[in-house]
């Protein structure tokens, strides 16, 4: 399998290569020069199979030539042997057309852990000759960073440097990310928002004064194999409902656009998706963009679904390559001036291009909280708020009959709700215990260094601390 830049500008990679690179060296981001296909009757033979021989089965075309298939069913079983439920990713219904998809039974009780479990295998098996340990460098608004964190400690030839912003993630998952201890990893509080360190990575990436002294390697969901990863519990959920002899929709709470991006590859992939709906919350950039073709950035906003206060969302870049046909010298004039603007007008392909597969919808803290309590109070469900955006958004959609009533929608359960408890008691007034499995993190001391949002600043400080 081959990997072109969404900007055209870059080498051409194989899996490894885009493993280890994260983002292009034009600023691209990498997708495979086209897509596998799956047949009707090679998804049917997919059933009944455990999660890690499902993920071996629908990602073994995109590592072919860097992984035999043997050695990535022995990944996908490390990988997932350690998350608390044997579906890895189970499904719950809520009522005739609604369905939750609980991605939070790994390590750090978010969808993060599905990817990032693997992607930190990954590193180290493609690290295993490395002359020099791989600088991992990212962002987070939340749940990326101690996902990353757990899948990179301790592991050989890799280091992590990961920022958040101060006081704009919840305590729990600052905890998740400070109280590792391990000696490889590095966590950076800047005085900033989410879009403020995610522009600071970016730029680290096409720094030649970084580069030419560390190899750096993305976590973020700009890095292909993270989001490859995430294609497989689209099958998994389908599988169960029916397909492919029924269509799915989803309902994914989005701030990045990299978990509702995949749900895009698996339909690229075969799987039959009907809809694909991108949930937001006060931060719309997205939803402005796929409702009116306007991807403009706008204030950011501290909200109770922090992992989605993000304006600029990386993977758009990716759905906006493929509407426009892949033409990579008009994207890249595209996202160039967006990056001396801030501002975006999407085309007429690409606007009827992402209208046949995509809709989108806002939910207002009053709208999440309301969502909170139908979960609790008419299914018996306790759900965090982040989910409740993404099944506000889904039910919105149903009401207003834009999609069948025979067609099931899934939400995409995206975080334990023990991790966002304020939020929890605020809606339906009941604490959210933490598994008794991730420990008593308040008793463990924290470690990170606070640093302002200035590049130079945070630069220097990871040159300084890196290992060579």
């Amino acid at each position: 399998m081959r990997y072109v830049s969404t900007r055209g500008q870059a080498p051409v990679l194989d899996f490894e290569g885009v493993t280890l690179t994260g983002l292009a060296s034009d600023g691209g981001l990498y997708l495979p020069e086209s897509w596998p296909q799956f047949s009707a009757d090679e998804i049917r033979a997919m059933r009944g199979l455990s999660y890690p021989q499902l993920a071996a089965r629908v990602m073994a075309p995109f590592v072919d030539g860097s992984l035999s298939p043997d050695d990535l069913l022995t990944l996908c079983e490390k990988a997932y042997g350690g998350f608390d439920h044997a579906a890895t990713t189970p499904l719950v219904q809520l009522d005739g057309q609604h369905w939750l998809l609980e991605l939070f039974h790994g390590p750090t009780l978010a969808f993060k852990d599905v990817a990032l479990q693997l992607l930190g295998l990954l590193f180290e098996r493609f690290l295993e000759s490395a002359e020099r340990p791989l600088t991992i460098i990212g962002a987070t608004s939340g749940d990326t960073g101690s996902a990353a964190i757990h899948a990179v400690a301790g592991r050989d030839n890799a280091q992590i440097f990961m920022l958040h912003p101060e006081g704009r993630v919840s305590e729990i998952q600052r905890r998740q990310m400070t109280t590792i201890s391990a000696a490889n990893v590095h966590n950076i509080a800047i005085g900033g928002s989410f879009d403020d360190a995610q522009a600071m990575v970016k730029r680290m990436f096409a720094d030649r004064a970084l580069t030419d002294t560390l190899d750096i390697g993305a976590v973020n969901s700009i890095n292909w194999a993270r989001l490859m990863a995430q294609v497989v519990y689209y099958f998994a959920a389908a599988l169960q409902l029916g397909a492919p002899d029924r269509k799915v929709a989803f309902s994914v709470p989005t701030g990045n656009f990299g978990d509702v991006f995949a749900g895009y590859v698996a339909a690229q992939m075969g799987l039959p998706v009907e809809r694909l709906i991108v949930a937001t919350n006060k931060n719309d950039i997205l939803a402005r963009a796929i409702r009116d073709g306007d991807y403009s950035v706008g204030e950011s906003h501290a909200t109770i679904t922090p992992s989605m206060d993000i304006q600029v969302s990386s993977n758009f870049e990716r759905l906006l390559f493929e509407a426009n046909g892949r033409d990579a010298e008009a994207l890249a004039a595209q996202m160039d001036g967006f990056g001396s603007s801030n501002s975006l007008a999407l085309d007429a392909a690409q606007r009827e291009g992402i209208a046949a597969m995509f809709s989108a919808y806002r939910a207002t803290p009053e709208d999440t909280l309301a969502a909170m309590r139908w979960a609790h109070d008419k299914c018996g469900e306790v759900i965090d708020p982040h989910t409740a955006v993404g099944l506000h958004a889904a039910c919105t959609a149903t009401m207003a009959d834009e999609i069948d009533a025979s067609i099931p929608v899934v939400t995409l359960a995206t975080a334990h709700p023990a991790k966002f408890p304020d939020a929890v008691k605020q809606a339906i007034g009941i604490e959210a215990d933490l598994p008794a499995r991730v420990g008593d993190l308040f008793a463990l001391e924290e470690r990170f260094e606070t640093l302002p949002a200035d590049y130079d600043t945070v630069r220097d400080y990871i040159s300084a601390k890196a290992t060579r």
